[in-house]
Formats: C-alpha cells, structure tokens, sequence
C-alpha cells in the first residue's frame, strides 16, 4: 500500500462536466491506499474462503456472466490462464465491499481516491496535464481488452499509486452524489441502496473519461451486479 498524506487538495473541476463542479478544497487525514487494483488472482483466493454470495444473500461476483475471469474448476476457484494480473472485473460493489473488509481493509472513498490519483496540483491525468498515451493508459481498448495492472509503470500518481487512468473503473464507498463533497451528508453510509462512484475510467473508455476528476456519470454499474469494465481497489 502507499501512504497518502494528510491535508487538503481541491476535488472536481470548474471546465469539466456538470457533476464535476464545483472545484472545492476537501481537507483529509493520512490514509493508505493499494498500489495496485485487486486482480483476478486476487479476487479467486476471496471467493475460495467466502463463496460468490455472502449471507445476506448480496451476489458479490458474476461468475455466470460470459465476461467473467474467475471460475470454479472442481472445489477451487481460479483465474482464467492469462488474466491472472489483470484487474479483476465482474464484481459487485458489494464484493467489493467484503473484499476489503476480508483483507482487513476497506474501499476508498471518492474523496480520497481522487487525491490519490491527483495529488495536491490539480493535474488532470495522475502523470500530470500531457494528453494520454498507450505507455501510461490502457484505454481506446476493444471491449474486454484488459491489461495486467503492473504494465504502465509511466503513469503513476505523484504518490506512486498505479493504473489509476484507464484498464478498469473503480468502485468507491461513496454514494453517487452532487459535488461538494460532504463525508457527513449521507454518501459514506454504507448501506446497500444509492448508486456508487466509480472513478478512473475502463480499458474501452475514451481519453476524455480516464481524467482524475471523471465520475463515471454515463457508466453503467448497478451496484448489485458485476460489470465488463469495473473492478476495484482497497484503502485503509
């Protein structure tokens, strides 16, 4: 995990689009955050000690959908051969959820995922202001065109904090929710029900969607279900 310090950075922007705005200076404590998203192997090794649904009956992995990475082969569950190190997808926002606490972690809310991402500049990619290019993102990728998440050395965070643009959206804690960004409005509590953030953009996102402030406004991602191009990482 990486340490993020503590102290203000601005979240959102004034020129982007409307959920976005307002750019606003958000004060947080010192956190840590994964270096990496959770891959495939990852998520195997949760769902060998857990199961596929947790018992609230919540389905935490789609592991019947055509796009998934992970199946069960006799008692064990097992990447796909060849995905093993790409970021996992297909999982729940719940899965998400449980994964972290499993890990003895948790998922990182909006606010703390964008300063990860951005630092305290304001830039617009984690590697600053320069336009994307295929040595720092996957992105403009066909659909399911993942990429291991170690392979885009040259587009780490000003914390070091990697594949935060592009390869796979990111589910957050947070609600779905108008800017400012308020942790005490409601969009921290954790019960299943609102839409939740996603952040980062996917494999088959656009340059204009793997920003540090994008929101992921025109995604698809019913939290109860897993989704082609979502995936995650843990905060603590």
């Amino acid at each position: 995990m990486v340490q993020i310090p503590a102290g203000p950075f601005t979240m959102g922007s004034d020129i982007g689009p409307v959920d976005e705005k307002p750019a606003h200076k958000v004060e947080l404590q010192a956190f840590s955050i994964d270096k990496l998203p959770v891959t495939h192997a990852d998520f195997a090794a949760f769902l060998d000690a857990v199961g596929p649904v947790n018992s609230k009956g919540e389905r935490l992995f789609d592991s019947d959908d055509n796009d998934a990475r992970i199946h069960k082969r006799g008692e064990k569950w097992a990447a796909d051969p060849g995905f093993e190190n790409h970021p996992v997808v297909e999982v729940s926002w719940a899965g998400a959820r449980d994964y972290c606490a499993w890990a003895g972690k948790r998922l990182p809310t909006e606010a703390e995922w964008e300063k990860a991402a951005r630092g305290t500049d304001g830039r617009k990619y984690p590697w600053g202001n320069s336009r994307p290019d295929k040595s720092r993102a996957q992105f403009n990728a066909r659909y399911n065109q993942t990429a291991p998440v170690d392979s885009f050395s040259k587009g780490g965070s000003p914390y070091g904090v990697l594949d935060m643009a592009g390869n796979g959206w990111e589910w957050v804690s947070s609600a779905y929710m108008p800017y400012p960004y308020n942790p005490g409005d409601g969009r921290e509590d954790l019960t299943p029900g609102p839409v939740r953030g996603t952040r980062g953009g996917g494999h088959d996102s656009p340059a204009e969607e793997i920003t540090t402030t994008q929101r992921g406004r025109n995604l698809s991602r019913n939290f109860r279900s897993g989704h082609h191009n979502i995936g995650f990482r843990c905060a603590r």
